[in-house]
């Protein structure tokens, strides 16, 4: 007969294996879908001749999606199928992915700003003249006129980018279910001691995404944006040059495909699931202090919800809401874990943004390059930290104090090895007129017409666009008029300009006084310092992702049960909105203060920015990230003085307990010893903030 008893709960197991499984995966597509976004930022800006601080705008749609909605979902959907809300939420993020790719299809080809003539014949031997073209042709310097310039957008599509920011604030709508119902539905009916090590594995699996989204982010920045529509060897830049866009469309439809597969699961999974069985040496140790303690005290009315509940309206989970949200913001822990998590978040965020970017600027790395290494060396380091701190509080059994204790040196390490970056730099590239002058000098202040030089006055040269082109002494010009080249050879990309004025006049004066498309290269260290750099990241981000696991622990284990999902939810609300859509905004505004060199957009008008003074830029961003950082260890320290003194006070109590039911055994009938007790427990019990 036991084993009869035993045989139906075996699909059960298997049925919470299956909705682990899936949520594996759907965390999986999210992150593959979000990374792809955020490795699509620098082609998208270059690609709708935006600013930094736009793009800002529009990376935050996604949590502006999800503040719309998640308040709701996180409350009601507690109450009902909360796997059949996370199955369309999956296809919301489907129709997201593909409504962002959209804009390509409507938008004409990419026409990339440039002086040089372009001559359609196949032969290479055909010659321009940058110098005197310029002279009779002055290229774009005078603005056209308001009519003009909203025709000429009006055909360019360069307002498709709204289409872009309603895609990723779909995104956002539909991601809202997944992370606090998944893991409220996976926390209520999986073993306890269980629960830290099933957070870890779909963690792990979840940073998979991130890997896969910023290997194809690399591969398609590499492709051109009209690939099939034009012919390459006509163009004359390539994937490292800051006019480039890749295919950024191309990968949001195949995350879109990715996000429609990982949603079909959750439809075929039940609404509630039988609790996992205890076993019996699992049930005497739950009474000692472990790994999964709370500091919430349950009864049977907080057990999981069964099938066989009573169907419960609308209007009844509406009136329960306001009470049940002044319970929840009545936790004091509850209010710091929030605090603390969104200092750190504005931190993280703005940091992930523009990190392609930084390493673009600060070592001359291309962005397909630049996001590549972030897919490939930065998120394993994740996955390996975050099953880590999953495998570290299974094996060692923490209790709340010991997560947060490894959530605290875990930050700390990582921190410090974030200040090591700020002194690992390559410097500002040479280019004459912005960060060098025509003699090699540093530049103190720019200005524009510091691009004009006694070597290319007689040009009559465009200070507006930027076509670089690199002498064989290592400085590079703005454009080949700036440099005075006078004859030019070649077609595409294998286009070389001769006796350039100015390369004479260099700080290394070379025989040879011919230019080639592109920036010059930076110094010959400075492959050594970026590996450095990469190597101290790694390491960084591998140690801060030791605290992530001890964390959705510390969160879990402080709230009680009935509001688990609510507050998973508030949190993800608040944290995503102040500390998901500032963060990009004024990264991306402050950044914008350090470009030296602003590109001409096709209707006129300043678009996106070409050059950045390195130094500025490394100050300025890594500056941010350091203060946001310092402010949460702040935090940190207040957040575990409370859950110290708060587990002093748990201790206290059942010592108390403890005393009552020994002296309940002696003295019998004595009313004063359990008096006394009972008083001093109500003392303790006012002293606590919870």
């Amino acid at each position: 007969m036991s084993v009869e008893k035993k045989e139906p709960r075996q699909p059960c197991c298997s049925k919470l294996k299956f909705f682990l499984v899936s949520m594996s995966f759907v965390y999986f597509a999210k992150a593959f879908q979000g990374s792809y976004m955020k490795s699509s930022v620098t082609q998208i800006e270059r690609r709708f001749d935006i600013p930094s601080s736009l793009i800002g705008v529009i990376d935050g749609s996604f949590e502006i999606g999800n503040l719309l909605v998640i308040a709701f979902v996180s409350y009601f959907g507690a109450k009902l199928h909360r796997p059949r809300l996370i199955g369309a939420g999956c296809l919301i993020m489907a129709v997201g992915s593909f409504l962002t790719a959209l804009p390509h299809f409507f938008q004409g080809p990419y026409k990339y700003e440039t002086t040089i003539s372009h001559f359609s014949e196949a032969n290479a031997t055909e010659t321009i003249l940058p110098c005197l073209n310029n002279e009779s042709h002055p290229q774009g310097d005078d603005l056209p006129s308001e009519e003009t310039q909203a025709e000429c957008e009006k055909v360019a599509g360069s307002s498709l980018w709204v289409y872009v920011f309603l895609g990723n604030m779909l995104r956002g709508i539909g991601e809202t279910p997944v992370m606090p119902l998944g893991l409220s539905y996976l926390d209520d009916f999986a073993k306890e001691e269980n629960t830290a090590f099933y957070l870890a594995c779909i963690q792990t699996v979840g940073i998979l995404g991130p890997m896969f989204g910023y290997m194809l982010g690399s591969f398609c920045a590499k492709l051109y944006v009209d690939i099939g529509a034009v012919d390459l060897d006509t163009i004359s830049i390539n994937h490292k040059d800051s006019r480039w866009v890749g295919a950024w469309w191309l990968g949001f439809l195949l995350t879109g495909v990715v996000m429609l597969l990982a949603g079909i699961p959750f439809w075929f999974l039940p609404k509630s699931l039988p609790k996992q069985e205890k076993s019996p040496a699992k049930k005497s140790a739950d009474a000692q202090e472990g790994e999964q303690d709370t500091f919430i005290r349950t009864d049977s009315s907080n057990s999981p919800p069964s099938d066989k509940q009573e169907p419960v309206t609308m209007a009844a989970l509406a009136k329960d809401f306001l009470p049940s949200l002044r319970r929840l913001f009545s936790n004091t822990i509850y209010l710091l874990i929030i605090c603390t998590a969104l200092v750190q978040v504005n931190g993280f965020i703005g940091m992930i943004t523009f990190k392609p970017k930084f390493m673009e600027q600060t070592y001359g790395q291309s962005p397909s390059r630049a996001i590549f290494l972030i897919g490939i060396l930065n998120l394993p380091a994740v996955a390996l930290g975050i099953i880590t701190g999953g495998f570290v509080m299974k094996r060692f059994k923490l209790n709340v104090l010991g997560a947060a204790k490894i959530c605290i040196t875990a930050s700390f390490l990582s921190f410090c090895l974030l200040l090591g970056q700020y002194f690992v730099h390559c410097g500002n590239t040479h280019v004459a007129g912005l960060t060098v002058s025509y003699q090699g000098e540093p530049e103190v202040s720019y200005q524009e017409q510091s691009l004009l030089s006694q070597c290319n006055s007689g040009c009559s040269c465009s200070l507006k666009h930027w076509d670089p082109v690199c002498s064989y002494n290592g400085l590079t010009y703005a454009s080949p008029c700036l440099a005075g080249c006078q004859s030019s050879t070649g077609v595409g990309k294998e286009m070389v300009f001769h006796n350039c004025t100015c390369v004479g006049d260099a700080y290394l004066p070379a025989a040879n006084r011919s230019t080639v498309l592109g920036q010059c290269p930076r110094q010959e260290n400075c492959d050594r310092i970026f590996k450095i750099y990469m190597g101290v990241s790694v390491l960084g981000a591998f140690i801060s992702a030791c605290g992530a696991t001890p964390g959705y622990i510390i969160l879990l284990r402080s709230i009680q049960p009935d509001l688990k999902s609510l507050a998973l939810g508030m949190q993800t609300l608040i944290v995503r909105t102040l500390g998901g859509i500032p963060p990009p905004i004024y990264f991306g505004a402050l950044i914008d203060r350090t470009c030296l060199k602003w590109g001409v957009k096709r209707c006129g008008g300043r678009g996106a920015c070409r050059l950045y003074d390195s130094n500025a830029f490394r100050s300025t961003f890594l500056g941010l990230v350091y203060g946001l950082y310092s402010l949460s260890y702040v935090l940190w320290a207040v957040l575990y003085n409370r859950l110290a003194h708060r587990h002093k006070q748990e201790a206290m109590q059942n010592q108390a307990k403890d005393t009552e039911q020994g002296a309940n055994g002696v003295n019998g009938g004595n009313e004063n010893g359990p008096a006394a007790i009972v008083k001093y427990k109500e003392d303790l019990d006012k002293e606590t903030t919870i």
